[in-house]
């Protein structure tokens, strides 16, 4: 059986009709395939952002208690490696700049073909311009550095048809990579389109597609809102409109619809290679993006459902979903293990946090009660499907990094320049901190700024949208999530300052 694996960067489940029935985007061909496949409803993020996440894909290891946004260690497994020693041929296809990037090394060499479209957001494929720039870029530069703001323009200022973008780019070049290899063995193909990804620029006809009678023109809007810096995301809620947000949502919905247009295409590709009857195909996103909920954009703690709560799609020749919905609690980490089993192998003993889903689609079995989740730095999140827990850090407790490298970590957090977090200091200690790593780690302290302290609880089922927390108000049910968040922190061989950062050392806590 052949495996392709797609992945859609920040992709939100409001925006698919198969989840949200109401919502006004368009996008047909991924509705078409949800129709035949099996459709998972309580699929969750693990580890954030970008890279974070990747790490868990590519190795079965959570970050989020342990380092930030950082390579892969040398102890790490690699999926496409793990995959080809079941005799596969395997390629990645992808415009997800972060790849090739001195932060995020070793991602992609595991592969034996590979092809990456450069360009997208503040990739240093150009030099940018030092002249005017059009309005809607310098709207973008208004909260963000104006010369990343001027990368991305120079990067796309010469695209002039939709041709010309990232998403057919990537969707094209993914299908010609079916045209010439997948007759020649089985294999595992992974294709990563970093769209629908912010700066929510889109070309006609789908940058008017969603944006009704809004006044005004595009260079009126700011179509790339701060996140990452706390103070900059206040400033930009504290002067922007009804207008603004409703069109930035429009670009958004315009960008999706353009990404399940390729998409589309490669599924035809399929279709003429006659490659659906022995081919599985898994799609899914790495997060989600807030658009202006709860006053914040993007996918920061607290993670809540809208950004947390993620599409996942899967399409087994031997076991035809036809729109079946999933329940079962799966998230990004167990994709690591889900891959490998479905090329017929066995995920390498010391995985430490992935658990295959296949058994739920072939046998309907083999869920999981719960689940954490996390950015690091940040709070943690609990779920068991019913209720969730976001445990936010006490202020003042230590923190600490473990890696084999020593290296200066991305923080995606209060950056000091918007982008990079200051160099950590001296490692604190060296030893054998993870019994899973067969290698000493250093320990090193690092301060990252929690962007709340305030805790949270949800019942999901009768409050969907996680609007009423419930924290002082359920004792019972928050005693009962926060004794299963420890269970499951140590069970995922959580660092032990961690119990103490988040306040978890003074359990039971007595009913307000």
């Amino acid at each position: 059986m052949n495996i392709i694996f797609v992945l859609v960067d920040s992709l939100n489940k409001e925006a698919l009709s198969v989840y949200n029935p109401d919502t006004p985007c368009r996008t047909p061909n991924l509705a078409g395939f949800a129709a035949k496949s099996h459709v998972f409803d309580n699929y969750f993020i693990s580890s954030l952002p970008c890279m974070p996440a990747r790490r868990e894909i590519s190795a079965g290891r959570k970050d989020f208690l342990w380092r930030p946004w950082g390579p892969l260690e040398i102890f790490d497994p690699r999926l496409p490696r793990e995959i080809q020693k079941q005799g596969y041929n395997t390629g990645l296809v992808t415009d997800h700049y972060h790849y090739w990037e001195e932060t995020a090394n070793g991602y992609m060499q595991g592969f034996m073909s590979l092809e990456m479209i450069r360009g997208h957001e503040t990739d240093y494929h150009t030099l940018p311009p030092e002249g005017d720039v059009p309005a809607w870029v310098e709207k973008m530069s208004e909260f963000r550095s104006a010369y990343h703001m001027r990368q991305y323009y120079e990067n796309v200022k010469g695209f002039e048809t939709e041709a010309d973008f990232f998403p057919a780019k990537t969707f094209t070049a993914a299908g010609e990579w079916l045209e010439k290899y997948a007759e020649r063995g089985p294999f595992f193909l992974q294709v990563e389109s970093f769209d629908v990804h912010e700066p929510f620029h889109v070309p006609a006809p789908y940058d008017t597609m969603y944006t009704g009678d809004l006044p005004g023109d595009a260079g009126d809007y700011n179509i790339w809102p701060p996140y990452q810096v706390y103070a900059d995301q206040d400033a930009f809620f504290a002067q922007t409109s009804p207008e603004e947000l409703a069109y930035l949502r429009a670009q958004y919905y315009g960008k999706t619809t353009m990404v399940d247009t390729w998409i589309g295409k490669l599924f035809d590709r399929l279709t003429a290679l006659d490659l659906w009857k022995n081919t599985m195909v898994v799609f899914t996103t790495d997060h989600g993006h807030d658009l202006g909920e709860r006053g914040g954009f993007g996918k920061q703690y607290p993670h809540y459902d809208s950004h947390a709560n993620i599409p996942l799609m899967v399409w087994h020749p031997e076991h035809a979903g036809d729109g079946r919905r999933v329940d079962a609690l799966v998230q990004n980490v167990d994709l690591f293990s889900t891959l490998i089993d479905a090329s017929g192998g066995t995920p390498p003993e010391a995985t430490r946090h992935s658990q295959s889903f296949l058994p739920v689609i072939t046998e309907a079995a083999g869920a999981r009660d719960a689940i954490t989740y996390g950015t690091f730095g940040q709070g943690i999140c609990l779920t068991d499907g019913e209720w969730t827990l976001f445990k936010s850090p006490v202020e003042g407790k230590p923190l600490y990094t473990y890696s084999t490298m020593i290296t200066t970590p991305l923080i995606v957090d209060n950056p000091v320049d918007g982008r990079v977090g200051k160099a950590p200091t001296a490692p604190a200690d060296q030893g054998p901190f993870d019994p899973s790593v067969p290698y000493p780690l250093w320990k090193t302290p690092i301060t990252i700024d929690p962007r709340t302290c305030e805790d949270h609880l949800y019942h999901r089922a009768s409050d969907p949208g996680q609007t009423q927390n419930l924290w002082h108000s359920h004792p019972d049910q928050r005693a009962r999530m926060l004794a299963l968040l420890v269970e499951r922190m140590q069970a995922e061989g959580s660092p032990p300052e961690q119990f103490e950062r988040l306040g978890l050392d003074v359990l039971p806590i007595a009913a307000e």
